[in-house]
């Protein structure tokens, strides 16, 4: 009988294992990624950082930096009771608009190759979209969540619509058109998970989509970026010059790739190779292998955030969780696809590996707040009782 008891004891036990490693493989996915970060933004800068600033490790160091930053903040909201940040709805949108608008403020604004999109404070720079995005997520998804049925009508959701839409504005006026893309297809997806009726959806979704075309017309630059994306070798030395570098380090890369620190293109051949464009730095030294085994890390996170979401117990973190598992999505989407040509070139950090510690921090933030709403956190119930 004790050994029949043994048996079943252990046989309870395994579960409850399962559940605590598959909980744990969350931060440590995060944690493995952002590390493999700081190693492939050392082998991309390396060169460049040498000539430039007379320190080989000058772009590793800033990102090993904004690592255990990162880190830090994961571990802080990791145990940070998630359904606390349902009454600072109104200040992370008020904070992520005011930020945003800061850049325009002359002497606080930093503009860099003909775009203002970041806040400089001393020997510290913040780039206020990569914040606003999350306090998006957070407004959106605190919003729907008090009053579900509101989000059923068309002035109901008006305030996550205008909310997005201010963001939008924001971003594109700095000019960054591929983050507003990003946070344009968010919007998209917190409305459309958040119940909107299908009518109103699509009401919205036209005039978006109507206004992509629109964007790129009154902007030469993003013209120019078309015609490039369209055929490269019409510029080869112009616009078309990076896009056509980035396929030379893919295609220099072959199946297995030339070896860690032996790409050719990061010795000034393709520009941003530590930051937008890192990932054809991974395709050459690692090859078409080593970008599939990267994506399906990525693919695992964002399978682990939508296990997450599906699996709360309340509204909020369904939408909390949602909506950070999509940013990540999205923005690992667009990057890759224009590193490797599929939509013309524009500016976005692959997530987690790019160089750029505001993304960086507030990536592993927003991943400590989605492992705080996988491990069960109390939260509210999908509906408020009225009185």
């Amino acid at each position: 009988m004790r050994a029949n008891a043994a048996a079943a004891s252990v046989e309870k036990a395994r579960p409850v294992v399962r559940r605590e490693f598959g909980l744990i493989a969350l931060p440590v996915l995060v944690l493995l990624l952002a590390a493999f970060g700081v190693l492939m933004v050392y082998s991309a800068s390396f060169y460049v950082a040498e000539t430039q600033y007379g320190d080989a490790f000058f772009f590793m160091k800033k990102q090993l930096a904004g690592f255990f930053l990162g880190a830090g903040a994961m571990a802080a909201a990791s145990f940070f009771p998630y359904r606390r940040l349902l009454r600072l709805k109104w200040v992370a949108l008020a904070v992520s608009l005011v930020l945003l608008a800061l850049v325009f403020i002359p002497g606080l604004g930093v503009e860099n190759y003909g775009a203002t999109r970041w806040i400089g404070i001393g020997p510290v720079t913040i780039q206020p979209s990569e914040i606003a995005k999350y306090g998006f997520v957070l407004f959106s998804a605190a919003y729907a969540a008090e009053k579900p049925e509101r989000m059923k009508r068309f002035v109901g959701m008006l305030p996550v619509l205008g909310a997005g839409a201010a963001i939008c504005v924001l971003i594109i006026l700095e000019p960054n058109m591929s983050v507003t893309m990003c946070v344009g297809l968010l919007l998209l997806v917190m409305l459309f998970l958040s119940g909107v009726r299908v009518r109103h959806f699509v009401v919205i979704l036209i005039p978006i989509v109507l206004a992509v075309p629109v964007l790129i017309a009154i902007e030469p630059y993003r013209l120019q970026r078309l015609y490039a994306f369209l055929d490269p070798w019409q510029s080869p030395q112009g616009e078309g010059y990076q896009l056509i570098q980035s396929l030379y380090a893919l295609g220099n890369g072959g199946w297995f790739g030339t070896g860690l620190f032996n790409s050719v293109q990061k010795y000034r051949y393709l520009p941003f190779a530590e930051s937008d464009f890192i990932l054809a730095v991974i395709g050459e030294e690692f090859g078409f292998v080593g970008i599939v085994v990267l994506f399906c890390l990525f693919g695992a996170l964002i399978w682990m955030g939508a296990r997450t979401a599906s699996r709360s117990k309340d509204l909020f973190g369904f939408l909390l969780a949602a909506g950070i598992t999509a940013v990540y999505a999205i923005q690992a989407a667009l990057n890759a696809l224009v590193v490797s040509g599929c939509i013309p070139p524009t500016g976005l950090p692959l997530p987690l590996i790019s160089a750029g510690n505001t993304s960086l921090i507030f990536t592993m933030a927003s991943m400590g707040v989605l492992y705080n709403i996988s491990r069960g956190g109390a939260g509210l119930p999908l509906r408020r009782r009225r009185g």
